[in-house]
């Protein structure tokens, strides 16, 4: 039999969607050692928090590959294609590695009753991958939480807590405690632990989880002072942050100027990214992130407000989030967003007038919404968003930028 072909392999990997989100440890753990990588060779950062995970997880890869070492990035969800989720010394893991990966765990799991999540298989592949690239140093996003989460199944070296806000409630607990507790829990017996400055509630749950480990954990209060590849003042600490996990790691060495580079050569889409002349592209969608996204549009561009196109999920706080970030927007425009999650234009209308009285415009398509894209655009609210409208930007659509 010819073997599959990297979008049939995709397709049958999705189809495992409808397993759903199954949170445990024991299915991953399974899974990983039939795979041959529950204990990699390489060095493990594993990052868990609400806000600033994905900056913080590419500030330490970026800075790690300066360094010379070979590095091994596992993040999600992706905006345009799969492959962005793997990477190798900042290069996406290739569609012929990604079909025979899938192929490989498929033929893996195919006699086993209970068939492991979306989630759990590609971190498996991830970690086949890496394995096979010889990494020596593996940054590890968590998708949710920390206790249960499938990253968590990977020994570590280091553990990293970005700002921890009210998030995924369903799942992770009504409180703050509870939520901080929940991703505290990636800490690790004897292995460093730190964190960003938390709210007294969370640091509470973190004191407590790190005693469980009998490890210490350290509060990384500094703000990093060089120039950086990212926007936003918030990026300092997330900078900060990245550089004391490498500094924790065992044996790990970097010249000033290697630290100097890999800072100011960080990439990280859909964090206040610039796509265009003054046209801002930004994942915020839960309060703790629009409160620093409107800081940073503030420090950016001043007093000037946004033509704001917009979506969001019905599952998000998005009155609050509305709220939030109502003052710097002239404009609202509300396309159709091809996601299920995503509430329709007409009920975010209902929810935006609540909060503005700026007018709102509801196109028919999000093609509409951005074929004229003009200076002090922001577009932001979900990573459904974003994802569709980078694929438009990348299909060769002819977009105008008008200056005025």
């Amino acid at each position: 039999m010819a073997p599959l072909s990297y979008t049939a392999t995709l397709d049958w990997l999705y189809s495992t969607q409808m397993f759903g989100i199954k949170l445990g440890l024991e299915g991953i753990t399974k899974l990983l050692q039939a795979c041959g990588v529950l204990y990699p060779r390489a060095r493990v950062i594993h990052v868990a928090g609400t806000n600033g995970k994905g900056s913080t997880c590419a500030f330490a890869e970026s800075v790690a590959r300066s360094a010379g070492y070979t590095t091994g990035l596992f993040t999600s969800p992706h905006l345009v294609r799969f492959n962005e989720r793997i990477r190798v010394n900042g290069e996406q893991i290739s569609n012929e590695a990604t079909a025979r990966l899938i192929c490989r765990v498929k033929e893996i799991i195919e006699p086993w009753e209970t068939k492991p999540t979306f989630f759990e298989l590609v971190l498996a592949i991830a970690m086949m991958h890496f394995a096979e690239c010889g990494t020596d140093i593996i940054i590890l996003e968590t998708g949710m939480g920390g206790r249960l989460d499938a990253t968590n199944a990977v020994p570590k070296d280091v553990a990293v807590l970005t700002p921890i806000g009210m998030d995924h409630t369903q799942y992770l607990g009504d409180t703050l405690y509870d939520i901080a507790a929940e991703k505290a829990a990636i800490f690790a017996w004897h292995r460093p632990a730190l964190t960003a400055p938390q709210q007294p509630e969370a640091i509470r749950a973190i004191h407590t989880a790190a005693q469980a480990m009998d490890t210490d954990y350290r509060v990384v209060t500094e703000e990093c002072e060089l120039p950086l590849g990212l926007h936003g003042q918030y990026q300092k600490r997330n900078a900060a942050l990245a550089l004391a996990a490498l500094r924790a790691l065992p044996h790990f060495l970097a010249s000033d100027e290697e630290i100097a580079r890999g800072l100011a050569q960080v990439q990280w889409p859909g964090r206040f990214e610039e796509i265009a002349p003054g046209v801002i592209m930004d994942g915020a969608h839960n309060p703790p992130a629009i409160r620093v996204l409107v800081d940073t549009w503030q420090q950016t561009y001043g007093t000037q407000q946004a033509r704001c196109i917009y979506a969001g999920s019905a599952d998000k706080a998005l009155d609050e989030v509305l709220q939030l970030l109502s003052p710097i927007v002239a404009e609202w425009v509300l396309p159709p967003v091809q996601s299920p999650r995503i509430l329709p234009a007409q009920e975010m209308t209902t929810i935006v007038r609540k909060h503005s009285a700026a007018p709102i415009c509801t196109p028919a398509t999000l093609e509409e919404a951005m074929n004229t894209l003009r200076p002090h655009t922001l577009i932001c609210g979900s990573f459904f968003l974003l994802g569709e409208a980078k694929s438009l930007l990348q299909s060769g659509e002819q977009y105008r930028t008008t200056m005025q």
